[in-house]
């Protein structure tokens, strides 16, 4: 049903569907350190040259793992990838979403636009899930091992994937269409049918473009977590989200409950839109 519209979920991955970073369930204690010792090392790079904390972070893995002999190729980061815990029904969330939607007509594309690493979540159960996986990468020697960072994401320059979705360009290389003008009618993803994911200071800026630009935004926690809870809800008070959920994906959780409405709001505005016609 090449023809039925879209509707856009996007998701940050570390904090978001997974409860940690990616890194530490096995690359970072593979190189014989803490998680804490890691990221406290590569911030000071960071801080020391005053660079990107995302590049810091991808120079130090590549010098970790050289120190240390791990491999560093791509199949070696994605069987890492293997290793990482999903929070509770995230396995299962993304066949039911998509059937509920097709139930009122809608076809749904899953993304990532993450600052973990993609080669990793490619290792995950649930990559085949998603129509693209926008995330930090690696460039590649012609023996296969990683060598130099090939994209950086950030808190910013995550924003410009929200305006490849809306436009429909599947690449990160293009930069010609992406700034090509493009009437607001004929983009084959409207913002107001993005639902976007996120929980921390990363996502902030694609939560709140989404929202103000009439789609829908979520800020997730850690369940259990009151202290999460309290900052999430912070978004709200500073009107940067939509709402704030637990990261429970279960059928009949919260945030189950809360897309399955914003699905049933986006199809009563797009019949509104399309009376008619």
């Amino acid at each position: 049903m090449s023809d039925q519209p879209i509707i856009a979920l996007i998701y940050d991955f570390d904090g978001t569907l997974s409860p940690g970073n990616m890194q530490e369930y096995d690359f970072i204690p593979a190189i014989g350190k803490r998680s804490k010792e890691f990221w406290r090392e590569s911030n000071r790079i960071a801080e020391e040259q005053d660079g990107d904390p995302i590049l810091a972070y991808m120079y130090k893995m590549i010098h970790e793992a050289q120190g240390s002999g791990l491999s560093l190729r791509k199949e070696a980061f994605r069987e890492s990838g293997r290793r990482i815990t999903l929070y509770d029904g995230v396995a299962e969330w993304f066949g039911r979403i998509n059937r509920y939607a097709a139930g009122r007509g809608f076809r749904v594309h899953h993304y990532i636009n993450s600052s973990g690493l993609k080669e990793m979540i490619e290792g995950t159960p649930i990559a085949h899930e998603f129509h693209k996986i926008y995330a930090c990468s690696f460039l590649y020697n012609v023996d296969g091992i990683a060598y130099w960072p090939a994209v950086a994401v950030n808190y910013t320059n995550k924003t410009q994937f929200i305006f490849k979705i809306n436009k429909g360009i599947d690449t990160v290389y293009d930069s010609t269409q992406i700034n090509r003008f493009v009437e607001l009618d004929k983009r084959p993803v409207p913002f107001s049918r993005m639902i976007y994911f996120g929980d921390g200071t990363t996502d902030i800026p694609c939560m709140k473009l989404v929202k103000q630009q009439g789609g829908h935004s979520v800020a997730v926690y850690r369940p259990g977590s009151d202290a999460a809870r309290r900052a999430m809800h912070e978004l709200i008070r500073d009107g940067r989200v939509n709402y704030v959920c637990p990261a429970d994906y279960s059928e009949g959780s919260e945030i189950d409950r809360l897309v399955r409405r914003m699905i049933d709001k986006i199809e009563a505005d797009y019949l509104l839109t399309h009376f008619d016609k």
